[in-house]
């Protein structure tokens, strides 16, 4: 039910970034037999403005490979063509994880020189941390495109006038609209945001008002009894005070 949606596109490319991600750390770790640093960057660099590469440059190129044999080749052999229906669309959403890794990569410099004078400087190309990964994915996929549900090997835009718009590699697309994730559905499996404990202060995805979808809260006032102030007495055993606290609890109505 959830197929070819905002969220799956999402799911396919925060997954095969993860993989991506994971697997060059671990090739630049050492942890690996099949892999180490990226080789391709060495000897270079530019001597004129007193910089060489250096260190161990993440090599993201193997990691996306990896990742392409490991999740994509599955879908082309159940489909048996790579460019059909939603097998070339679910294809396009991991490519965009990859695509979001290699993009935020970025180039790490350490200094050399009397007293830190950075006369020379060694650098290196490494991967963002996974959570920038994931706040670039998490952007996409708030501007996913959605595509025409005649898919076919060519993905269009299901927006007739913005079809000479050029798809990007790092694009999200989904050619199903979201189920309402608010309301309880037995059926699809959706347990809806009722009842729900949320936090009215934050304007995050756990605040009150995102998560209660409008609807407003309940409020109510919840009774914590627990030992504090415990001290050891000799000898031999541990004496506690009784503490209560109230604390206000919200619910999605």
């Amino acid at each position: 039910c959830f197929v070819g949606t905002k969220e799956a596109a999402f799911i396919y490319a925060v997954t095969t970034a993860g993989l991506v991600h994971s697997v060059t750390r671990s090739c630049s770790a050492g942890n690996m037999t099949e892999c180490s640093c990226d080789t391709n960057l060495r000897h270079g660099g530019s001597a004129s403005e007193g910089w060489h590469w250096g260190g161990c440059s993440d090599d993201i190129d193997y990691g996306m490979s990896f990742s392409r044999k490991f999740l994509d080749v599955p879908i082309k052999n159940v489909t048996g063509k790579s460019g059909s229906g939603l097998a070339a669309m679910n294809l396009h959403n991991s490519e965009a994880g990859r695509q979001a890794v290699a993009k935020l990569m970025s180039v790490d410099c350490r200094c050399h020189g009397v007293s830190g004078s950075c006369a020379v400087k060694t650098c290196w190309k490494t991967m963002s941390s996974f959570e920038k990964i994931g706040r670039f994915l998490k952007d996409k996929y708030e501007t996913s495109i959605q595509i025409s549900d005649r898919l076919k090997k060519k993905l269009r835009r299901k927006e007739k006038s913005q079809r000479k718009i050029p798809i990007g590699k790092d694009d999200l697309l989904y050619v199903n609209k979201s189920p309402n994730y608010c309301v309880e559905d037995q059926k699809l499996g959706i347990p809806g945001t009722q009842g729900r404990e949320c936090n009215r202060t934050s304007e995050g995805p756990d605040g009150c008002n995102l998560l209660c979808c409008g609807r407003g809260y309940n409020t109510h006032v919840v009774r914590h009894v627990e030992r504090c102030e415990c001290k050891f007495v000799w000898c031999c055993y541990v004496r506690c005070r009784r503490c209560e606290t109230m604390t206000d609890v919200h619910t999605c109505k």
